[in-house]
Parts: structure tokens; sequence; C-alpha cells
């Protein structure tokens, strides 16, 4: 079952280039197990969480900071496909 993704973040803080980037990344590299990356502006100043089926899999506030994508794609990975290969993404 192909999974949807949704990326909330502060549009206040103008993160909206990086949710865009994050759900490009995430498109391309799970482009047969993901229904939708969708977007969705919080209203909640600071927010950038990142929930896989209402599950949420990454909080800002929660990490102390922003991933780098590659750990991003293993999480998501890691829930949705933990057999997928993500070649100089995965881990050593």
């Amino acid at each position: 079952m192909k999974q949807n993704i949704t990326i909330e973040y502060c549009p206040k803080c103008h993160w909206l280039l990086r949710a865009a980037y994050m759900a490009q990344e995430l498109l391309t590299t799970f482009d047969g197990d993901l229904k939708s990356v969708t977007l969705e502006p919080s209203e909640e100043n600071g927010k950038y969480a990142i929930r896989i089926g209402g599950r949420e899999i990454f909080d800002r506030k929660t990490n102390g900071g922003f991933e780098d994508i590659k750990i991003i794609k293993q999480m998501v990975r890691d829930i949705i496909n933990p057999q997928k290969n993500l070649g100089h993404s995965d881990k050593q």
C-alpha cells in the first residue's frame, strides 16, 4: 500500500522552501512507494514536522533542530520500505 507523507512547516519562519525541497527528494527517492507528499502550513510558530499516515516520525523541536535529508530518507525508508537500498544515502 502506498503511503501519504505530510510535511507541516511554519510559514512565518519561511520554511516553505525547505519543505518543498524535502518533498521533492522524498518523491524522487520513493517514487513507487508514495501516494502523496502534502505540504501543510502550520498555525503553530516554529513547527516543522513530518508524518507518515498520521504517525509523526520527525519534529524539529523534539529533535533539537533539523536533520539532514539523508537521515530523513533513512527514517522514511525504515517505515515504508525497509528493504530499499538508498545507495549513497544509506547507512554505512
